[in-house]
């Protein structure tokens, strides 16, 4: 170990030492209220939402506020109206490559078969050539984008090539009940609806092993991690609980497990639909968040490396002006590693 390696890991040891320090010493707020937002895919950590976990555990005032997409829900975070949010891996690239002062504190899963290109039966589409002037919804600048574009290059085609038209998921689902698009690269709970009448032709799972992950993720304000690295931590550690509980016990979830209904509540879903759509994903545990898979090993760290790929087909996209040097100063994985001594 050479002489910066050695300082960079009393750095970090350091930085986590004063971080649980905090932790022990403060005390929550009561009168301070925070706002969260969110977005509606199936996932374990809306329990904690629909339970209020957060609340009782920190005692503060806690606003939730539901947003359709990540896009949207950023625009509101550097309007300075949410302190933590949820959004997938594109629309948070988007955000540091435009300088937003923010830090991905949490992989909230790895997308996986989660999201899909569905095209409509009797549409025409067999295989990916037959895509040549249809008509297909996807959110831009999200998750879904940035994979329909990589799966058009690998087919050998281009988005002129294709009709990409730019909707939000419920209009998505709207336009597919009235027969307006060919096909849609889209999450839950639109892709339930669309697959009753529709099949899969790839999964952001399979473009994910040909080299181009995605994830959805939670970023904070970095001044609302600096004032109150506590409150981050724990609610960092009630989503690796409910991650954790899932884990566990998804080969017995059933319509009316409590976890079930609480996702079904919160999503706006079909309860028995809900154990089939969390099996698409992968939740990562406290000890994979912290490693080099996801928000571990700096610009080495699977996490990194997403925002890096995402950032070039964004930039490619004139979406963002410029890339950074390095994406792991926007990853901080010490919340994580605090909320795994807690």
């Amino acid at each position: 170990m050479n002489v910066n390696q050695i300082t960079k890991l009393a750095q970090k040891s350091l930085g986590l030492s004063v971080l649980m320090s905090s932790l022990c010493l403060s005390q929550f707020a009561n009168a301070e209220t925070i706002t969260i937002g969110y977005q509606g895919m199936m996932n374990p950590w809306k329990s904690v939402i629909a339970e209020k976990k957060l609340e009782s555990t920190t005692g503060m005032e806690v606003e939730w506020r539901r947003f359709d997409s990540g896009a949207k829900v950023i625009t509101a975070m550097a309007s300075g109206d949410i302190d933590i949010a949820t959004a997938g891996s594109s629309p948070i690239a988007a955000a540091v490559n435009r300088g937003l002062d923010i830090e991905l504190v949490w992989i909230l899963e790895n997308i996986n078969d989660a999201e899909a290109l569905v095209v409509r039966n009797c549409s025409g589409i067999a295989a990916p050539q037959d895509l040549k002037g249809k008509k297909i919804g996807v959110p831009f600048v999200s998750t879904t984008h940035f994979h329909m574009l990589f799966a058009l290059e690998q087919f050998g085609l281009t988005d002129k090539e294709v009709s990409l038209i730019n909707m939000q998921p419920n209009a998505i689902a709207a336009a597919w009940e009235r027969g307006d698009i060919d096909g849609a690269f889209i999450w839950d709970p639109a892709l339930g609806r669309i697959k009753e009448s529709g099949q899969v032709l790839i999964s952001s799972g399979e473009l994910s092993r040909w080299g181009k992950a995605t994830f959805d993720g939670m970023v904070i304000n970095k001044s609302f991690g600096e004032e109150n690295p506590e409150t981050v931590a724990q609610l960092i550690k009630l989503i690796a609980d409910a991650d954790a509980e899932y884990r566990a016990s998804k080969g017995a979830l059933t319509a009316d497990s409590l976890m079930v209904k609480n996702i079904a509540k919160m999503t706006g879903g079909q309860a028995e639909n809900v154990p089939d759509v969390l099996a698409l994903y992968e939740f990562p545990s406290l000890a994979e968040q912290t490693s080099c898979v996801w928000l571990g090993c700096g610009n080495e760290g699977g996490a990194a490396k997403a925002l890096m790929f995402t950032s070039e087909f964004l930039k490619q996209e004139g979406k963002v002006p410029a890339l950074a040097d390095d994406y792991s100063v926007f990853v901080n994985p010490s919340f994580a590693e605090a909320a795994a001594e807690l």
